[in-house]
């Protein structure tokens, strides 16, 4: 090989070095941009896993406290049909068991209740940043999501209860043996009054709920109730 091949091949390696610089540094700056979108996205999926445990949390207390105040009231004869058709119950501590569960996620949340039909809007945002990155200002970024539970009633009332005849209530009145209306010294001896019957507590109810099942809430008997899960049913919105 002569001198002058020699330098050529020379000078054409020290001009490809610095493009293998130029190219790994390129390949290393692409790989920590894939690192940031992927701590991004990891903070992102926290923040929804925050906000739909949170909304879920705020329902499903919600359909708890519908359920007791629901069969407390058909106990009690008190108006209950609000009740059954999803309303009535103030929604305060579900938003404060929503915060709970956000908390438990490393999260804060807000939460709004609404009604027609009752539903929780929770937003919810990471404690932890996403961190340093490649890109500028991550390390102060929070991520945030949204989640919107619905609670919907699963039971209407079902037919009214056939009223049950008081004791006595068929006899005719009045209608006594011959010798009795005969003996006149009877009559003006004023005897015991008849006891009084005991007053009628509040009548049963029934429901029907979508799965076909009925069910008799006897306020006398507190066996067989439906759960709160009979009753409501709790879903994240779309």
């Amino acid at each position: 090989m002569t001198r002058a091949a020699s330098r050529r091949r020379t000078g054409d390696a020290g001009q490809a070095f610095p493009l293998y610089i130029v190219a790994v540094a390129g390949l290393l700056l692409l790989a920590f941009a894939f690192f940031a979108v992927g701590q991004a996205a990891a903070t992102r999926n926290s923040a929804q896993t925050a906000a739909d445990a949170a909304a879920l949390a705020a329902g499903q207390k919600y359909r708890d406290q519908l359920s007791t105040e629901l069969l407390d009231a058909i106990r009690t004869g008190a108006p209950w049909k609000d009740l059954l058709s999803g309303r009535g119950v103030p929604g305060a501590e579900a938003c404060a068991n929503a915060q709970r569960f956000a908390g438990r996620n490393d999260a804060d949340a807000t939460c709004t209740a609404s009604s027609y039909p009752t539903s929780f809007a929770v937003e919810a945002d990471t404690r932890k940043t996403v961190g340093r990155s490649v890109i500028p200002g991550t390390e102060n970024t929070h991520a945030s999501a949204r989640a919107r539970a619905v609670v919907e009633p699963r039971c209407t009332p079902g037919p009214e209860p056939t009223p049950t005849p008081a004791p006595g209530e068929g006899d005719g009145p009045g209608q006594g043996d011959g010798d009795d209306q005969g003996d006149g010294g009877d009559q003006g001896d004023g005897g015991d009054p008849p006891a009084n019957d005991p007053p009628a507590g509040p009548p049963t109810v029934n429901l029907t709920c979508q799965d076909g099942k009925e069910w008799t809430v006897d306020p006398a008997d507190p066996r067989d109730l439906p759960e709160a899960a009979d009753l409501f049913s709790v879903r994240l919105a779309e």
